[in-house]
């Protein structure tokens, strides 16, 4: 019995030792696939792209390159197909209803970014996350403590200081009607990000019965598959499919760079979309957005390096701001996890005590 009790808290520490690797390795593909992200389709837009649907289609248009994982991660699941069968209706409604959700999401982004200055729509995006709170509150039973109420207060304040400080040097002379419609689809896609990854979370804990990795992959797989053809669709609707010649044409750098723009940026969207599903079903979609936010922050700090941008002190400010709320995550979640391990150590020698007895 004394074997037992001295080797569960070995195997215990082993285990979370390697989920905190995996949830390392997840937020530096969300962090590395966003980042990479964002700063290309500014330089999509800098360098002669115009187009809102191209925009949108090639946040999911990269869902292929996913097709050698997802035959990996079927031949290495194990399915009964009794649950296969009735589950078909069930898992086509909510790939259905997650990539209408992304399609939605990404159109409502690219009109915002495309009708405001690019820090007011920093500062509006800055709201998923407490639409997140929200949202977690009362899909996921989040529960919040003085260390994670900091971490948002303080996240969401960078981001605050990164588009305060940006304003002035960043106008669009537009009517105030187009800037009211901008600043309210950013709003509704900051709102509609954040339910979208409580949803996520719920389906994790709900519905999703296969291998972590399994999950994953066709989770990103199949909705981008149906973003991608609602993209397309609104790409042919609108006729924007017609000034893609004449964009490449005038691309400053030339077509190849402007064919390469588009297949990385859909590449790395993908990259971030894994992290993202990883972190959600590791930890939670509150962690997963707090991750994402930080982004928000980071990415102003590379406009620096990439672009030329101006450095100012309230952007280092901003970026320690950050990254003080990031840690604060952190540690919450490293205090929640010892409790926890303590919890069930206490249970064991528990349970072992009670078999001596017998």
């Amino acid at each position: 019995m004394s074997t037992t009790v001295t080797q569960q808290p070995q195997h215990s520490t082993l285990g979370e030792c390697k989920r905190w690797l995996r949830v390392s390795l997840y937020t530096i593909f969300l962090l590395t696939g966003q980042c990479t992200a964002t700063l290309l389709g500014r330089f999509y837009f800098d360098k002669g792209g115009k187009s809102k649907w191209i925009a949108t289609s090639v946040q999911s248009a990269g869902f292929p390159i996913l097709i050698p994982l997802l035959f990996y991660s079927s031949k290495s699941t194990n399915h009964d197909s009794s649950k296969i069968k009735r589950k078909r209706s069930v898992m086509f409604t909510l790939y259905l209803g997650f990539g209408l959700m992304m399609i939605a999401m990404d159109f409502l982004y690219s009109c915002g970014l495309s009708y405001l200055p690019l820090s007011t729509f920093a500062l509006v995006c800055a709201t998923q996350l407490a639409f997140n709170g929200v949202a977690t509150y009362f899909l996921n039973s989040q529960k919040f403590t003085a260390l994670t109420l900091n971490a948002i207060v303080v996240l969401t304040m960078s981001v605050i200081l990164i588009a305060l400080n940006t304003e002035s040097e960043d106008s669009k002379d537009l009517p105030k009607e187009k800037l009211l419609i901008g600043f309210f689809c950013a709003l509704a896609a900051s709102a509609t990000f954040a339910l979208h990854h409580s949803l996520l979370q719920l389906y994790f804990v709900k519905v999703a019965e296969t291998g972590a990795f399994s999950a994953l992959v066709r989770l990103n797989f199949y909705p981008m598959f149906i973003a991608t053809v609602g993209g397309v669709v609104g790409l042919l609707g609108s006729g924007d499919w017609r000034s893609m010649g004449k964009e490449m044409k005038e691309f400053e750098y030339g077509r190849v760079s402007y064919v390469m723009t588009l297949v990385w940026t859909a590449a790395t969207w993908q990259i971030a979309c894994i992290g993202m599903l990883g972190l959600i079903f590791e930890v939670s979609s509150l962690f997963s957005v707090v991750v994402g936010n930080l982004e928000l922050t980071i990415a102003p700090i590379l406009g620096v390096f990439v672009f030329h941008d101006k450095i100012y002190g309230v952007k280092i400010v901003a970026f320690l701001l950050a990254i003080w709320g990031f840690l604060s995550y952190i540690y919450q979640h490293y205090l929640d996890d010892r409790m926890a391990n303590q919890d069930k150590s206490d249970d064991g020698l528990q349970v072992s005590k009670g078999e001596e007895q017998i």
